[in-house]
């Protein structure tokens, strides 16, 4: 019994750590970039665009969506990696 507890701690810590990345990468590329430093990005223009309104308008969501597959890969990984997989 101790050591499945073990494993469910183990697991449970291991996924809050990956949601917390996926959340920190979140915050900066939502928060930081495409509000506060909007002005400092704005100074480098790519493909025509200010760097910090790409960040704003669309770059976040291409982030959010690289975000939703990588948590998706990773917690795959996790899952088989303590046998809790569902297939």
């Amino acid at each position: 019994m101790s050591e499945q507890k073990f494993s469910r701690q183990a697991y449970w810590k291991r996924n809050l750590r990956l949601m917390a990345g996926c959340l920190a990468v979140w915050f900066v590329v939502s928060y930081l970039f495409g509000i506060i430093l909007v002005d400092q990005f704005n100074a480098i223009s790519i493909g025509g665009y200010n760097l910090g309104f790409w960040f704003a308008q669309q770059g976040s969501m291409y982030i959010f969506v690289i975000l939703i597959f990588f948590y998706a890969w990773r917690m795959n990984k996790l899952d088989r990696e303590f046998d809790v997989h569902e297939d």
